[in-house]
């Protein structure tokens, strides 16, 4: 098994963005991205015209914690190379998981599915 390094950028100096990811990306294989919506996770964090404006050679995971991830990801793959996505959500409607990963997939991004333990 090979590990690969996501630091998360959630606790970043958001006005210096860029130059702090500078700073790790020879130490890390991606870039994963929190996304709160206050509703899904009680917290509230950022949108996609901050993972627009990240200037990096890294993969960037997308990690929706919210309560509509297909709603929202086509705006997020338009600056990604992954979306990750709660599979509780779908806790009871297996195939509403499938046509949520298959509807992200056609947004020619790879699909992560987050489990909570």
């Amino acid at each position: 098994m090979q590990i690969k390094i996501a630091p998360s950028i959630l606790s970043a100096d958001f006005g210096k963005l860029n130059e702090e990811i500078k700073s790790i990306e020879k130490y890390s294989d991606m870039l994963h991205v929190d996304v709160m919506d206050g509703h899904f996770v009680p917290n509230i964090t950022i949108g996609p015209a901050v993972v627009k404006s990240i200037k990096t050679k890294l993969p960037i995971d997308v990690h929706l914690m919210i309560s509509e991830p297909v709603k929202y990801a086509p705006e997020f793959a338009k600056y990604c190379n992954m979306i990750s996505f709660h599979a509780e959500l779908f806790e009871n409607d297996p195939e509403g998981l499938k046509k949520a990963i298959k509807k992200i997939k056609s947004l020619k991004v790879k699909v992560g599915l987050v489990l909570n333990p």
